[in-house]
């Protein structure tokens, strides 16, 4: 009887389990939940990542050329986190988003790999070469395509996942590249998908850098919006239909007619990229003399800028850390002779590694930059400092003389001890306009004109270098072609300056919150290599002999606790019988 009893039960429990079970599963397919269990959650993507995904119309399909059984680790974390983002993807936005790794150097064929590896150069992708070491002990090299190709209704969008910063070592380079897959994913998905193209403007008639010389970033900006090159020239409506507008270093006057229309756009909700040089100096005019006078620019914006809270100091920053530049170390009379030669006039600059516009960018060249100075206590505006010098930072005030004969001069500490300087500004919130009690009554009252005093929320970016933007063009018969906001000629070397000034434009105008995907932060958990090398044999024997000794354990548990219920049930088997 009792057999029958525990029988039964046993029977009712496994039916139990099982109706719990298939609940569960009915439950979960009409409640979905995750559950993230890692201290910066890894594995959850934003609410404006899901909403974005959720609105996906068509299929985005993405071929990711990061796989191969020889890629090094490194690259195989990078790969497994692309996989795991992806899939996280497709949990939003179900079949729309599709996706496959491919080795792209799996032929064994040299002319095959040759002509892939050509093929997606074309198309945009970047290949790495990494130094790995070979089976016989030499030294081999490795090329490999850390990027994707997305494509969606017809368009293509190629994509670098691997980060590849100055000044970071492989580790926090591809940690940084993880930090990002969010973003450049999305980035890229949106580049693709975009309906209506917002409208920005180049302000030009002030003596601002030529299309030329700013078609790097031009072109690229065209990605997400409808750009234009736009004179004011005093008419009140030029600027009614632009979301944002960019000056890029100008050099003569603004008349109060030009100011007012700027003034009046940033009041109505418009957005600015100011890059203006508080000094003017040229690298051009130091090639016929030895030296020339930088001079203070005057464009009449100073009281405007002000008004924000902001002010370009007339002043050049000298740097320690900085950019070279080739420079005749040949005896008079002699063959010319260039040597690399630090020039201090032209810092690099460290972003700030915390905000949305300047996390995980590459190392930004300036040239001639002036620092900034916040002013002004109106607690509706937001300052935040988006790039500063280094700890080892000299000012000199214009006027001042500029001589190639300074490469000579061996920096000292105690001269260069203006740590950090701004040198750019978010400024964000409700400004004030600069024509407040300036105006006549019958301006500030005319319908016409519409003059408001105190603006919408709005926001605007200030950088003390207008040559931050410049691009170098170089003409091959009837073709120009641009090189990047940012390389640099002398040491070939690719700067930050092109993702920095995209990634302003980005935030400026980025109604949908994706920029700040950017913040995502990934902790880098490196082993302490002397503590692995030292505790190398302790760790195997742990990871060795612990999992048996806990198998053992629980072999003998199971034995125990076996044998004692036996022993129970056999007692009181005994006890019924003899009652």
């Amino acid at each position: 009887m009792q057999r029958k009893q525990i029988k039964r039960q046993n029977v009712i429990q496994l039916t139990s389990v099982l109706l719990i079970i298939v609940l569960l599963n009915v439950i979960g397919s009409f409640a979905f939940r995750r559950f993230d269990l890692t201290a910066e959650k890894r594995f959850t993507v934003t609410p404006a990542t899901m909403n974005y995904l959720k609105n996906l119309q068509d299929i985005v399909y993405i071929r990711v050329y990061l796989d191969g059984s020889d890629l090094p680790a490194g690259f195989k974390r990078l790969r497994n986190s692309t996989r795991e983002m992806l899939d996280e993807f497709r949990i939003y936005a179900r079949d729309n988003i599709q996706y496959e790794f491919i080795d792209p150097f799996a032929s064994p064929d040299p002319k095959t790999k040759r002509e892939i590896a050509k093929q997606l150069s074309d198309k945009g992708l970047k290949p790495t070469n990494l130094e790995t070491a070979a089976s016989d002990g030499k030294k081999a090299q490795q090329i490999i395509f850390p990027g994707a190709i997305l494509s969606y209704r017809g368009k293509e969008e190629a994509l670098d996942l691997l980060k590849n910063n100055m000044g970071s070592n492989s580790e926090e380079n591809l940690n940084a590249s993880a930090e990002s897959l969010e973003y450049e994913l999305i980035n890229a998905i949106h580049k693709m998908i975009i309906y209506e193209k917002q409208k920005i403007a180049f302000i030009e008639g002030h003596g601002e850098i030529d299309k030329e010389h700013v078609a790097d970033v031009s072109e690229a900006l065209s990605e997400y919006y409808s750009v234009d090159r736009v004179r004011i020239d005093g008419k009140l409506r030029s600027l009614d239909y632009y979301k944002a507008i960019i000056i890029a270093k100008p050099d003569s006057l603004y008349d109060e007619k030009d100011k007012f229309i700027i003034d009046q756009f940033i009041m109505n909700g418009g957005k600015v990229l100011w890059l203006i040089d508080g000094v003017l100096a040229d690298m051009d005019s130091l090639a016929y003399t030895s030296s020339v006078i930088a001079m203070i620019n005057r464009t009449n914006l100073e009281d405007q800028l002000f008004r924000y809270g902001i002010r370009i100091n007339p002043n050049l920053a000298e740097d320690i850390q900085c950019a070279i530049i080739p420079v005749n170390t040949a005896l008079a009379g002699s063959q010319p002779k260039f040597s690399p030669a630090p020039w201090y006039y032209f810092p690099l600059i460290n972003p700030s590694p915390t905000h949305a516009i300047t996390r995980n960018l590459n190392i930004i060249k300036t040239e001639f930059v002036s620092t900034i100075d916040t002013v002004g206590d109106l607690p509706s505006v937001k300052k935040t400092i988006l790039l500063s010098t280094s700890q080892y930072t000299r000012l000199v005030n214009a006027p001042v003389r500029i001589s190639l004969s300074q490469i000579n001069e061996e920096p000292s500490e105690a001269q260069y001890n203006k740590s950090h300087q701004p040198v750019a500004v978010l400024l964000e919130g409700k400004f004030e306009s600069v024509f407040q009690n300036r105006l006549a009554p019958e301006i500030t009252e005319s319908k016409e004109i519409n003059y408001l005093p105190e603006s919408i929320p709005t926001a605007m970016v200030v950088v003390g270098d207008g040559d931050i933007i410049f691009n170098i063009s170089r003409k091959n018969g009837s073709k120009t072609y641009h090189y990047p906001a940012g390389y640099d000629r002398y040491s070939g070397q690719m700067f930050g300056n092109h993702d920095f000034l995209i990634n302003v434009m980005n935030y400026l105008l980025d109604d949908a919150g994706l920029m700040n995907l950017r913040t995502r932060e990934l902790k880098l958990r490196l082993l302490d290599k002397t503590r692995t090398r030292d505790e190398k044999m302790l760790w195997q024997m742990i990871n060795t002999l612990l999992p048996v000794a806990f198998i053992v354990l629980f072999g003998l548990l199971v034995m125990f606790f076996r044998k004692r219920k036996f022993a129970k049930s056999h007692l009181q088997n005994n006890t019924v019988q003899n009652s």
